[in-house]
């Protein structure tokens, strides 16, 4: 059955992998026959470029970021004539936002589907007029990371009532479930691609891949490799990406004295191309969902040393056979995992080869499998 789908992310073209995820599905489901529009709330201003041009529509509702709602404080601040029109002319604005997704869901056939990515964009979804339409919610963090910030109110708020939300493995599931979030289900990201040839695992290089955030925590990845590199020289940190912890976690580099041992690649738009240059992968999030840059490092065949911050990583990750897990932040014992993929070359090729076998469970057929089996169970 062909249906009308509409993806409502934060943004469409925010660098990250939401947004990758984002127009990944959208093109399976387009592939599959349904109709797909890929809406965000804004544009942003640190974009990502995609492998190829969407071939489905793509809508900001907003230029750029809008404007948060207006708390005043104190009696004297609520007659401040300024700030009262800024915030007049915010709601008019919203206003104008909600019904343009309006009229985008009310193009849809009947069975149609909305899908919103991230919590923050359910704001726009819940004013917008979705009668007719199923509504499914979606998380891409753990549930430990949600927790431990303001998303755990957002998604107890905004998804409580949705027909269906979704999170990325079933131990996160379970632990929504016992906090009474009774309308949760889990389905994994899918692996885009599987490279033709892997990695050959011969240059002196560890790469880490993801945005220059506090989530993607590169300053404990950093204090890991001060651990690691008196111990392996010849070999090389490579950085890829690009946020806006970039200019301090430099100066951490050289105050580390690392600057002779990693070098800042700057976003890459060919991450393949980044890992067959890899021997080993590594991953120092404080919080993750089900990271897609593992999924595509273990596809490359490049073994990976990882924080085991959520149940997504050690689902992905089955540590001792295709990668290393180490215990969340703890930087001496992700330094160990280091030492020992950069130290054996035997280990790294065995664990490369198994991790490219390995992750094909998570191939595109199957997600979109469950995904099918999901829309036709709303629809009973």
């Amino acid at each position: 059955m062909s249906r009308d789908i509409f993806f409502v992310s934060n943004t469409t073209d925010e660098l990250g992998g939401v947004t990758g995820w984002t127009h990944q599905t959208a093109r399976l489901f387009a592939q599959q026959g349904h109709r797909v529009h890929v809406v965000g709330i804004h544009s942003a201003d640190l974009t990502m470029a995609l492998p190829e041009q969407p071939a489905h529509p793509v809508t900001a509702l907003y230029p750029a970021h809008p404007p948060t709602p207006w708390t005043p404080h104190g009696l004297r601040d609520r007659f401040r004539l300024p700030t009262r029109r800024g915030e007049a002319a915010r709601v008019a604005s919203k206003k104008e936002a909600v019904a343009r997704l309006s009229e985008l869901f009310a193009t849809a056939r009947p069975g149609a589907v909305v899908i919103v990515t991230q919590v923050w964009a359910m704001e726009w979804v819940s004013e917008a007029d979705t009668s007719g339409l199923r509504v499914i919610g979606m998380s891409h963090e753990s549930y430990d990371y949600s927790r431990a910030g303001h998303r755990y109110r957002w998604i107890r708020n905004q998804y409580r009532d949705l027909d269906h939300w979704l999170v990325l493995t079933e131990e996160d599931a379970d632990r929504w479930a016992a906090d009474g979030m009774n309308n949760v289900g889990f389905l994994p990201n899918a692996l885009a691609r599987l490279p033709v040839l892997p990695s050959p695992r011969t240059a002196r290089t560890v790469a880490s891949i993801g945005r220059l955030c506090d989530q993607k925590a590169i300053d404990l990845l950093l204090d890991t490799w001060a651990l690691v590199a008196p111990a392996r020289p010849g070999w090389t940190l490579r950085v890829y990406g690009a946020g806006e912890d970039e200019a301090a976690l430099k100066a951490q580099c050289t105050a580390l004295g690392l600057d002779g041992s990693v070098e800042w690649m700057g976003r890459t738009d060919d991450v393949e191309g980044a890992l067959a240059k890899s021997s080993v992968f590594v991953q120092s999030s404080r919080g993750e969902g089900f990271p897609l840059a593992l999924l595509e490092a273990m596809a490359s065949g490049v073994p990976c040393a990882a924080f085991d911050c959520a149940p997504g990583v050690r689902e992905i990750v089955r540590d001792g056979e295709d990668g290393l897990l180490a215990p969340a932040g703890d930087v001496a014992a992700l330094a160990d995992r280091l030492l020992r993929l950069t130290g054996n070359p035997r280990l790294r090729d065995a664990m490369g080869t198994r991790a490219r076998s390995a992750v094909q469970r998570f191939s595109e057929p199957e997600t979109l499998r469950r995904w099918e089996e999901l829309f036709a169970f709303l629809e009973r």
